[in-house]
């Protein structure tokens, strides 16, 4: 059963010039759940994410995680949040000029994780991790969309993290492999104990691989429960979101 409070957003605002993203975000994250934030186009999904672990940076409240305040932190103070709390970003973000095993290693290597053989070893286990063992020396242009994110998402794991963001995982991936990619995820929850939080248009993904749900609607979270919760609600909004799934809703629903 999912645990403590590890990361928690308390009254944070966010703005890009005159677009205002959150005015009030509240949300917390247990430990050893997944959670899934949902919510239309625009809505600042990744912005959350992305404020987490500071690549983007509050305007207002509170952002902690593991009890430590992230908002006002440097990079370097960052270093070990994002040590903890790794991100696997929509587009994969591989580097074409390097090999799987080179993807893999960069973090390593960036952090000091260990010797060149135990680096090795580290990309064998993780590779296998994810249902991809043996392509150490392919490039990311020899791979398909779905292997790129298998090899991202090993890559998201090899420093060990206790918290993964999955940002639109599954996008533009056809549904076997779908499937597949919310199977890993899972996976990982169940193997490594790590705490999820996934980004999602794909209501398939959010009833498999849910614990809570968290909607984004109007510059705040509106509603976290489960998905049964979520099916139930009286929120129209909410209803026709799980329904409809790509959130191309009239934004007056209530």
């Amino acid at each position: 059963m999912p645990g403590e409070v590890i990361c928690r957003f308390t009254d944070v605002q966010k703005a890009f010039g005159s677009n205002v993203v959150y005015d009030g975000l509240n949300l917390e994250i247990r430990r050893g759940e997944t959670l899934t934030i949902i919510g239309g186009s625009g809505q600042g999904k990744s912005v959350c994410l992305k404020m987490l672990i500071g690549l983007l940076k509050a305007d207002g409240g509170s952002i902690t995680a593991f009890g430590q305040e992230v908002t006002g932190m440097t990079e370097t103070q960052l270093i070990d949040v994002r040590s903890r709390v790794a991100m696997l970003f929509q587009g994969g973000a591989l580097f074409d000029s390097m090999t799987v095993a080179e993807n893999i290693k960069y973090p390593l290597v960036e952090h000091a994780w260990g010797t060149p053989a135990e680096m090795d070893d580290r990309v064998t286990e993780v590779l296998e991790l994810v249902d991809m063992p043996g392509v150490e020396q392919r490039k990311p242009s020899e791979l398909s969309g779905g292997m790129k994110k298998r090899v991202a998402l090993a890559r998201t794991i090899a420093m060990q993290p206790e918290v993964i963001l999955y940002d639109e995982p599954t996008t533009g991936l056809d549904p076997i492999t779908i499937r597949r990619i919310n199977g890993l995820i899972l996976r990982l929850q169940e193997r490594l104990g790590v705490t999820s939080v996934v980004v999602t248009h794909d209501m398939d993904t959010v009833f498999t691989v849910t614990d809570r749900l968290a909607l984004v609607y109007k510059k705040h979270i509106a509603f976290t429960g489960t998905p049964d919760e979520a099916k139930n609600c009286d929120m129209r909004y909410l209803r026709e979101f799980v329904k409809g799934g790509m959130g191309t809703l009239d934004e007056d629903l209530d």
